[in-house]
């Protein structure tokens, strides 16, 4: 049952959303497996999406964002065109980090996005620098870092959030939970009450959220991000959600059960939840179709202009290279 005061034009532009990013990355999993286009390994985050929409609307172009190994949705989100991330997929020349940084490290720091991370939890002391930076010029900017479940375990989480703690830096970190650290169960790996008592323990303040919700991860990071910007201390989401696939493109996801990615996809699946409380609002089954045809239509144009792109030039392998000379002669 929809609210009476439901905010429809909200609604509609989160399921947009949504459906852009899962268009992408279905294009981009053809461009690997139909195509064999895509250069280097890419995580789909497909199942998440609501995570990616409902956190970034609440985001200004300036603010700051960092992201995981399964970032293309947080990228998108942000106002990254989907051409240039097609085209870095792909390692082409017009790719958004020039094709050198492919999937994993993809970035664009015309709208805020320093990049994704290969390496997991390596961005969250990233993020607490780049938040510490923008302390130090006295701007009213954010920082939103998103990592998932699996990086509570590693140092940097620690490190990290200890950092933005101390200082008072004006970060929001999300734990975007999808139940699955690679090809293993993180609740058999993971001591204590999990992210977000760990988040609190630091004496930041912390959230939880259906992660499937997009109109409730909007409602609360709108809230969340208001709170960091006024106060210029940091916040912490835990958000719970589900990897719909495996943990790359080519993963089977054999070590859990079929039957229980089929039943959660059934019921949980972020899209479908929106067009349920879309139609309830009383928008036509119709409009909603025409959304996902144009979000498909979108990214099947993007993968075919990224197709068609060069590869960059050889003269250019180390343009983008820092060469500080040799560090026992300089560097000290």
């Amino acid at each position: 049952m929809t609210q009476p005061n439901y905010d429809r034009t909200r609604g509609l532009e989160l399921l947009t959303m949504m459906e852009r990013i899962r268009a992408f990355e279905r294009q981009a999993e053809l461009a690997a497996t139909r195509d064999r286009l895509v250069l280097g390994a890419i995580h789909l985050s497909i199942g998440q999406e609501a995570c990616a929409a409902g956190i970034m609307a609440a985001l200004r172009r300036d603010d700051l964002l960092l992201s995981t190994h399964r970032g293309h949705g947080h990228t998108l989100a942000k106002g990254a065109d989907p051409t240039a991330m097609m085209e870095e997929l792909l390692g082409r020349a017009g790719g958004c980090c020039g094709g050198k940084g492919g999937s994993m490290h993809i970035a664009d720091f015309g709208v805020g996005m320093l990049g994704a991370n290969g390496v997991v939890s390596a961005n969250i002391p990233i993020g607490a620098g780049a938040a510490h930076g923008i302390k130090l010029l006295g701007d009213d900017r954010i920082v939103v870092d998103i990592f998932g479940d699996g990086a509570i375990n590693r140092g940097p989480f620690l490190e990290g959030l200890n950092w933005a703690a101390v200082f008072g830096l004006p970060v929001l970190f999300v734990c975007e939970d999808n139940e699955w650290s690679a090809t293993t169960r993180t609740s058999d790996m993971t001591a204590g009450e999990g992210a977000a008592a760990r988040a609190r323990s630091f004496g930041i303040r912390t959230m939880v959220v259906d992660g499937n919700d997009v109109e409730a991860v909007a409602d609360i990071a709108r809230d969340l991000v208001a709170a960091v910007r006024h106060d210029r201390q940091p916040a912490f989401l835990h958000a719970r959600t589900f990897r719909q696939g495996g943990h790359t493109y080519f993963d089977p996801a054999t070590y859990r059960a079929r039957e229980e990615a089929a039943a959660r996809i059934a019921i949980d699946d972020p899209i479908a939840r929106q067009r349920e409380i879309l139609i309830g609002a009383g928008v036509a089954k119709a409009d909603l179709d025409r959304i996902a045809s144009d979000a498909w239509a979108e990214m099947e144009a993007a993968l075919a202009a990224a197709a068609a792109a060069p590869f960059p030039e050889d003269g250019s392998v180390f343009a983008d290279v820092q060469d500080i000379g040799s560090p026992e002669l300089e560097a000290y």
